[in-house]
């Protein structure tokens, strides 16, 4: 009998390690990078040509690499960060694993130069799905670059599930932000399409910061810092005031290396109890450093993850070094009124005898509602009322008598206007007969609920999931028939966004522009919102496109949706009335004639039901109990 079981060979190995190690272009982008801090540079050039997908270079200049180097490198598993197991436990260095040039040059096609700094000729390799195509001596700068063309060319499959070139993009300035705040004093550049960028000199983390995410961040930031036997922590958060409703400013870094925590995340929230409104989330660039020795990174492909020995200690640390960093700032509320910037210290009082009491002089016997006694009565009919002007003269104006009931006349001739306007067939829901809008008895509950009386009992509306119903479906329509109507705004607002958001509003801006919005670019991740959707009652122009990002990152990653029905969705949620607001008799009627109006009148945008009946045969057994 035949043995069965084989040694795989070795690019058939890195095809399928490349499937943990590099995911995405973006994948690649990291591990490259990463490779160039490691090797001591301070100047690193990112190119990029179809979203990575066509070509990725990197050049560095780094320590560079010998011939021998150069071609072990791609060899799975070899690495010069560590040499036995116990270094695992002492790792300060980006990469350790040895498996990221290997798996690269598994499934792409990879030109390497590299030269050392003493060396008068550099070496290149160039390798195809893991074969050396060819090696030779060149001429080349100190230092490396690498440039990886067509990835997954010889993985159709993997290249065919590769999002557009404005996801793929997203991902990748994601990864260069995350690596450029780590190293502020590393200059970076990043090209993409033969356009810079990004271009950032060697500097502060602060202006590092400022660089990324805008100028207007300069005034944003509250510095942190705590010095403990655990841990080192320092770097910045934002104010309250400025958080947004989108995530993807929130940064932490472990010995220079991102990470995400939830468990760490959660300790900073925390530390802005009752400061930052509802559903939003605030900036902050922390560092964490710490003895290597008491954590393990090497939990994940990615090294994204980390497990630390004494994980509430941090915790604890973390929460108190923000709080107190935005109380010290004068950001958070104080009690304390005898505070050097109270108010008091800024008044300067007079001497007695200085103070001057004013004068003020009336006329004793002035009548404001009196008339002369030549008055007659205007041509109306009504009395014709009077008023002193500026010069003291008398002047009079046409008012009747009767303007209360014309009021009420006017009124009621309103009401039944707008009454035969909304005013429908009877409309059957599960069979029960809805009373048309001049018969409706409507009361609300609790700002929460509209109570309807219909023949056989009544029913009740959840009257944000109703307005959430009808914004769907005409957004829907909006969107299809590309019918979306703008109101402009008088003063456009300038809204600035971080990289990823920005590269996901330029993916989504035809169709975020039929449903109203009508937003042009403004200079690099900085847009302007000349108008919002006629539909929408909004305050800012800036929270509202805030939160359709961030409701459309947040429903795509949970419930994988189309990209219009997730827009209409986003949006429906976010402009729909909510729960707690009161509401007149007629904007009651005209919800609920929208609502029956709707294909799905009783499925809310969450799949609970929108509408609950009680019929009398109900009512009455309860009270049999």
């Amino acid at each position: 009998m035949f043995d069965i079981i084989q040694l795989l060979p070795d690019a058939v190995a890195n095809q399928i390690a490349a499937g943990e190690v590099v995911q995405r272009p973006a994948s690649a982008v990291k591990e490259l990078v990463e490779n160039a801090i490691d090797a001591g540079a301070d100047k690193i050039q990112l190119i990029l040509k179809d979203a990575g997908k066509s070509l990725i270079q990197i050049i560095d200049n780094g320590c560079g690499m010998s011939v021998t180097d150069a071609r072990m490198c791609f060899e799975r598993h070899a690495t010069s960060k560590i040499r036995k197991a116990e270094d695992l436990f002492a790792i300060r260095t980006m990469g350790f694993r040895g498996e990221a040039m290997a798996s690269i040059a598994a499934i792409a096609q990879v030109e390497m130069k590299t030269r050392r700094h003493e060396d008068e000729l550099g070496t290149c390799i160039d390798i195809e799905g893991s074969e050396v195509v060819k090696q030779e001596p060149c001429a080349s700068p100190a230092g490396t670059s690498i440039s990886v063309k067509n990835l997954f060319y010889n993985t159709p499959a993997r290249r065919n599930f590769l999002k557009s070139n404005p996801v793929e993009m997203r991902h990748i300035l994601d990864e260069f932000q995350r690596v450029a705040l780590a190293n502020p004093k590393i200059f970076f550049t990043l090209h993409h399409e033969g356009q810079e960028v990004y271009h950032l000199p060697s500097t502060t983390l602060k202006q590092r910061i400022v660089h990324l995410l805008g100028n207007n961040y300069n005034q944003r930031l509250v510095p942190v810092e705590e010095d403990t036997t655990i841990i080192k922590l320092h770097g910045f958060v934002g104010k309250p005031e400025f958080a947004r409703k989108t995530r993807g400013e929130q940064f932490f870094f472990v010995n220079n290396r991102f990470i995400k925590d939830n468990y760490l995340n959660h300790a900073v929230l925390t530390a802005y109890e009752q400061l930052l409104p509802e559903d939003s989330f605030p900036l902050y660039v922390l560092f964490i450093e710490i003895d290597p020795s008491k954590i393990d990174i090497n939990v994940h492909p990615t090294k994204t993850e980390i497990k630390y020995q004494d994980e509430k200690a941090i915790y604890a640390i973390i929460r108190s070094a923000v709080k107190r960093s935005l109380g010290k700032y004068n950001i958070t509320p104080t009690l304390d009124f005898d505070q050097e910037n109270s108010i008091e210290h800024l008044i300067t009082p007079k001497p007695l005898d200085q103070i001057v009491p004013p004068t003020v002089t009336f006329n004793p016997n002035f009548n404001p509602f009196s008339e002369p006694a030549s008055a007659g009565k205007s041509a109306g009919g009504g009395s014709s009322r009077s008023y002193m002007n500026e010069s003291g003269y008398r002047e009079r104006s046409a008012i009747p008598d009767n303007w209360q009931t014309l009021y009420q006349i006017s009124k009621k001739e309103r009401l039944e206007q707008h009454a035969m306007e909304m005013e429908q067939p009877n409309i059957t829901l599960d069979d029960e007969q809805v009373t048309k809008t001049s018969e409706r008895q409507l009361f609300q509950i609790h700002n929460k609920y509209i109570l309807s009386q219909i023949k056989s009992g009544f029913m009740l509306i959840n009257q944000q999931s109703a307005h959430e119903r009808i914004l769907y479906e005409r957004f829907l329509q909006q969107l299809q028939n590309h019918s979306g109507l703008s109101q402009q705004s008088l003063f456009p607002e300038t809204v600035t966004l971080n990289g990823s958001d920005f590269e996901l509003l330029k993916e989504l801006l035809p169709d975020i522009r039929a449903l109203g919005f009508d937003i042009r670019e403004f200079g690099p991740n900085t847009v302007v919102v000349d108008g919002v959707p006629a539909d929408i009652n909004h305050n800012s122009e800036r929270e509202l496109l805030e939160s359709l990002l961030e409701g459309f990152k947040n429903n795509t990653a949970i419930l994988k949706l189309d990209k219009r029905d997730n827009l209409a969705r986003t949006l429906a949620r976010n402009a729909a009335t909510k729960a707690g607001t009161n509401l007149s008799l007629d904007e009651m009627n005209l919800l609920i004639d929208q609502l029956f109006a709707c294909e799905m009148p009783n499925q809310a945008l969450n799949g609970k039901p929108v509408i609950s009946t009680f019929t009398l045969n109900e009512l009455a057994e309860r009270f049999e109990k």
